[in-house]
């Protein structure tokens, strides 16, 4: 198996594609690249449009390896993330899961009240990486905007709700199913592993 670097902002567009959970980044891009070819995928991060997932990976595995060092002084350059699922896990689940189970969940009565409090307590143990979510966008709609006007102009019947104490907005006019995709890739996009996001997924349907 080869291993490719890529940055942090193409490896969050990778985990936004997840389709189901415990899905890797290199069945991500078979599906993307291989069995289903001529998908032509755009997202928007952080005001700029980031090209195809496809164009991307091309440039990656076009780049040379590093030279071996030599006596002239050059100013090392970073290595990206690689692509490999322990990319994801660099982040600690411990304080997340001591903060979403089922006790908590179990002072709301409706299940979009538990999906908006777990994603309150996500944020508040990553809000300088939050705005990461904004990348997680739907066919025809987005599903995360720091207003609530970004999201009722995306698509029609968003429901849009605000994520307490974040500052950032939600699309809750979809089903539990969606929701729990949602919070997959919410997940996945900060860094948890599969059993963190394994857990809160079986934590919010249960």
């Amino acid at each position: 198996m080869k291993t490719i670097e890529i940055d942090d902002e193409l490896y969050a567009f990778i985990a936004s594609q997840t389709k189901h959970i415990g899905e890797s980044a290199c069945e991500i891009l078979r599906r993307l690249l291989i069995d289903e070819p001529g998908i032509v995928t755009t997202v928007v991060a952080s005001g700029a449009s980031i090209p195809a997932v496809s164009a991307a990976l091309a440039e990656a595995e076009a780049t040379p390896e590093p030279a071996a060092a030599t006596p002239a002084k050059t100013t090392p350059k970073a290595k990206p993330a690689p692509i490999t699922t322990a990319a994801a896990r660099a982040v600690s689940g411990d304080d997340l899961l001591q903060l979403v189970n089922k006790d908590a969940l179990s002072q709301f009565d409706k299940r979009v009240d538990q999906f908006l409090f777990i994603l309150q307590q996500i944020y508040l143990q990553h809000p300088g990486d939050f705005a990461k979510v904004e990348s997680i966008v739907g066919k025809n709609r987005k599903y995360f905007a720091s207003s609530k006007e970004e999201l009722l102009k995306s698509g029609s019947s968003t429901n849009p709700k605000a994520i307490p104490e974040s500052g950032f907005w939600v699309v809750t006019n979809n089903n539990t199913a969606k929701k729990l995709a949602m919070l997959s890739q919410v997940l996945q996009i900060l860094g948890y592993d599969d059993k963190v996001v394994k857990t809160v997924s079986e934590t919010f349907e249960s």
